[in-house]
Order: structure tokens, then C-alpha cells, then sequence
């Protein structure tokens, strides 16, 4: 991207024992939300703090509104940040606390005021100023913490798994409140957490990360239907990874023979006959039938019901195909009427262009 409003290049972060971030580069653009995922210790917390300053880069540069970062104290940065642990002071009431970073910056003390309140009243929350922390329920301490960030009015927020403390039910709340604040001030909000959910509803970009290295970043959809690997696929969660070599090409179509059978695949690059490749069919884009020809849909494979796990109004069917599990997503009507049962057999059908040829082996 051109013009980024942040910039990581080439950023490094070693520790005695651990390589925690490996000479990434990622542009940021002004007024983005951007969440950062991955599985715990792939490096994007310890990136989020070298954005903040709490640590310091072993090599690469960090640039925010063009200016280099490096040797800048967190301080100095106008960088907020929104823990998971909320890090609200037990001893100030609500007001207080917000007030904090205009104490730090020697705002004086009716327009400090003026301003906490300001933003308590925004997020629903003027009535408790003079509360202490402990009468407040897990929302409104989150709340809190946001309006302290916030108070400074930066131009970049820095939040750290903020709602995983939060049930589930305040977290959808939280998550629509992230989403309005975002829009309505137009900042920069850089999110990190491991729940797909979040990062999904909110963000307009995601970066994955993995073992301290950026797997891919994209437009949420993009990096659910398109995986740039088997570990981003694998880490979405739904998807089911098939593997095989190339049999054969026909135009914008390759043709691939594994364990399950041979099955065609969409292709914009043409690979070596015999090369191994893998692709991948999301779960939600299975369909199922007691038919062994399976309908109208060109590809399949016969599996075996497994077990079934309840998550609300969709379901997923787990189905041993030839010793390989197969994840299947599928409305409650859907499920009830095929009468599932263990070990019941049915045929998994796809369309040949839902399946996505993984870029690794293309």
C-alpha cells in the first residue's frame, strides 16, 4: 500500500531463547481496523507492544504518520492501548481513571474533567463517574478502559484480546461498540485476538500470523476462501484439506488423484504433471445425500457419520472418510431431515469451483 499511516518494516523482535518476530512488513492505512491472528505465541502480541513501545525492535523500523518510532518511549508515542487485563486503577473511581492520561500530559484539572466526562457520557457510563472500579459489572470496567484510551483523542488505538474476559453475550455487545466507535472517529484501530468470531465482525483487514511470520492479510472473506497455505486453512477452522498429485490439466482446470479419489479443481496456474498439490472445500459449502451418485454436483466422496456438534442454529457433522475426518456445516432443518445417526453413510458433494487449489502447491 502507498501512503500507509503505519508502517512495519522488516520488523524483528529476538529474546534470549525466542525468535518472537521475524522481519515482518505490513502497511497500515489510516482510519483501517486491522486484527491481528493467530494461536498463542505466534508473535502478535509482542507485535502490538513493539507498536506501542513497550518493547524495542532488534532490527526493522516502525513508522507512524511518517515518522520513525525508533528509540521513542511509549510515552511519547500517542500509541493507547486497551488491555485484557482492563489495568484500571482499584483506588480512582470511574472519572479518575479516565482522567489519567490528561494528568500524565499535565492537562489541568477542569478541562481533564470536562473531557473524562465527555467520553463517559459517550459510552453510556456519566451516571457511575464517582463509582469506584469494583461496583462496576465486566462491561462497563471494558467500557472504561476504552474512554481512557480514548481521552487523548489519538490517532491510532492499540487493543490486546480486550473482550476475551467478557461472556458471550457482553462480547457481541463490545463488539458493536467497537465497531461504531470505529466508525464514528475515523482512527486507526489495531486489534489483536485469536477469536476468528471477532476478527471477522470487526475488521477490515486480517493479518495471520504463525510462528512470527505474516501467513497472509486480507479482506476477511478473502482469507476464509482463499487460504495462501494449509496453516491458514487449517486455522480457519472449517475447511477440509484434500491432497493428491497432478493427474492432468484441461483449460483453467487441474485434475488431481489422492487417497479419496480423483477430482477436478479450479487453476490459474499450470503445474507439473505428478506434482502433489492440495485443495480445500469449506464445510459450509458441502452438500449431503443419501444418494450415492449424490446428485447434481460433479465432485464427492462417501463418508461415514462420526458425531455431531451442536453450536445453535447451524451444526457440524463429523464424517470419517476413509480414516480422514470431514467437517460438514448444516442448518438445523437440514440435519433433521436426513436422520443422522453414527455410522450412517452419505455422499459429500461439492461444486468443482467451490473447491480452491492451495497457492503453495499450485
Amino acid at each position: 500500500m502507498s501512503n500507509a499511516f503505519v508502517t512495519l518494516e522488516n520488523l524483528d523482535k529476538r529474546y534470549a531463547t525466542h525468535h518472537a518476530v521475524k522481519a515482518i512488513n505490513l502497511d497500515i492505512q489510516g482510519g483501517e481496523f486491522i486484527a491481528l491472528m493467530g494461536p498463542s505465541g505466534c508473535g502478535k502480541s509482542t507485535t502490538l507492544r513493539l507498536l506501542a513501545g513497550l518493547d524495542q525492535p532488534t532490527g526493522g523500523d516502525i513508522r507512524i504518520g511518517g515518522q520513525s518510532m525508533r528509540g521513542i518511549p511509549a510515552f511519547q508515542r500517542d500509541t493507547p492501548m486497551v488491555w485484557q487485563s482492563l489495568a484500571l486503577f482499584p483506588f480512582l473511581s470511574v472519572v479518575e481513571n479516565v482522567e489519567f492520561p490528561l494528568r500524565m500530559k499535565k492537562i489541568g484539572k477542569q478541562e481533564r474533567r470536562k473531557r473524562a466526562m465527555e467520553w463517559l457520557d459517550r459510552l453510556g457510563l456519566g451516571s457511575m463517574a464517582e463509582r469506584g472500579i469494583a461496583q462496576l459489572s465486566g462491561g462497563q470496567r471494558q467500557r472504561v478502559a476504552i474512554a481512557r484510551s480514548l481521552v487523548t483523542q489519538p490517532s491510532i488505538l492499540l487493543l490486546d484480546e480486550p473482550l476475551s474476559a467478557l461472556d458471550a453475550h457482553l462480547r457481541v455487545r463490545m463488539q458493536t461498540e467497537l465497531s461504531r466507535l470505529h466508525k464514528e472517529l475515523g482512527i486507526t484501530f489495531v486489534y489483536v485476538t485469536h477469536a476468528q468470531s471477532e476478527a471477522f465482525a470487526l475488521a477490515d483487514r486480517i493479518v495471520l500470523m504463525n510462528d512470527g511470520s505474516i501467513q497472509q492479510t486480507g479482506r476477511p472473506q478473502d482469507v476464509y476462501r482463499e487460504p495462501a497455505n494449509a496453516f491458514v486453512a487449517e486455522f480457519m477452522g472449517m475447511n477440509n484439506i484434500i491432497s493428491g498429485k497432478v493427474s492432468g490439466h484441461d483449460e483453467g482446470k487441474v485434475r488431481i488423484d489422492g487417497p479419496l479419489g480423483t477430482f477436478t479443481v479450479p487453476t490459474k496456474t499450470n503445474s507439473a504433471k505428478q506434482d502433489k498439490a492440495s485443495f480445500v472445500i469449506a464445510a459450509d459449502r458441502i452438500s449431503l445425500s443419501s444418494s450415492p451418485t449424490g446428485g447434481t454436483a460433479a465432485e464427492g466422496v462417501t463418508g461415514s457419520v462420526i458425531g455431531i456438534e451442536f453450536v445453535g442454529s447451524t451444526q457440524t457433522i463429523f464424517f470419517d472418510v476413509k480414516g480422514k475426518e470431514f467437517r460438514v456445516q448444516k442448518q438445523q432443518h437440514e440435519i433433521d431431515a436426513l436422520d443422522l445417526t453414527p455410522g450412517k453413510e452419505l455422499t459429500l458433494n461439492w461444486q468443482p469451483q467451490h473447491a480452491w487449489l492451495l497457492p503453495e502447491a499450485a
